[in-house]
């Protein structure tokens, strides 16, 4: 949970906890290193990092340096005249890409730019990882277009304040036949007179048989780990006669 604006602080907090965590994937909310609500572009321009320049980007890649050990962590992105809404993902050997959201929500359509990068998979070793920022869960192609992709896992940065997601990623993964680790945060967010935004926490880990492997409380802040087996999600048949993927017809989808 960010205090808002306090980016050293934030940091902090995320690089103890990459510190402490013993895995090998470890996913942290949407503008983990800002906070979320925002009042001008200005605010978030000053709040915002050149990526992969930025000095949080340079503080994590030391942090997970020469570990085996990939990390994903939600911030706003600087891009000269554009700001996004973004997740890195840092590895052993430094930087290895970001994700800029597609779909943006509530007053993020003030502040930034729409994300331009697509949906992208990156191959760590262990699995193959794709990228999704909070909303986007709420479009299906998003995540398909992920599985489509080779995506074992769906890293899911997030900052929900609706009800609705944990339960949903449960059918994105039953129906892509992947993973997902949906990172949220918790607590409330207030500043000035806009009304307080209250988080809903429930962090979780769901694997491809829409089972939850893990979920974390509303209310508090852990730190989870659980374990997963990728060949769960690199086998889409769903029984002799059925296969996920290679019983798709796009030729009678709406395009």
């Amino acid at each position: 949970s960010p205090v808002f604006g306090e980016v050293q602080h934030n940091l902090g907090k995320i690089l103890n906890a990459i510190h402490a965590f013993e895995g090998h994937l470890l996913v942290f909310p949407e503008l983990a290193l800002s906070g979320y609500q925002f009042f001008s572009r200005d605010e978030v321009c000053d709040l915002a990092e050149d990526i992969p320049s930025g000095p949080s980007i340079k503080s994590l890649e030391e942090a997970v340096r020469g570990r085996d050990l990939h990390v994903v962590v939600g911030l706003a992105e600087r891009d000269h005249d554009r700001v996004y809404n973004s997740a890195v993902l840092i590895g052993p050997k430094g930087y290895i890409g970001s994700y800029r959201k597609t779909h943006l929500f509530f007053e993020e359509t003030l502040w930034f730019a729409s994300g331009d990068t697509g949906f992208l998979v990156w191959d760590i070793g262990r699995a193959k990882v794709g990228l999704l920022v909070c909303f986007d869960w709420f479009f299906p192609e998003a995540a398909r277009t992920l599985a489509i992709k080779g995506a074992d896992i769906l890293c899911h940065p997030s900052n929900l304040v609706l009800p609705y997601c944990p339960d949903a990623m449960v059918t994105r993964c039953l129906e892509n036949g992947v993973f997902a680790i949906t990172a949220n945060r918790v607590g409330r967010e207030q500043r000035g007179d806009k009304p307080a935004l209250p988080f809903i926490g429930m962090s979780e880990i769901v694997n491809p048989n829409g089972r939850i492997l893990c979920r974390s409380s509303q209310k508090d802040e852990e730190l989870r780990l659980c374990e997963m087996d990728i060949a769960e999600a690199r086998d889409k048949r769903i029984n002799p006669y059925n296969d996920l993927f290679k019983d798709r017809r796009p030729e009678w989808y709406v395009s």
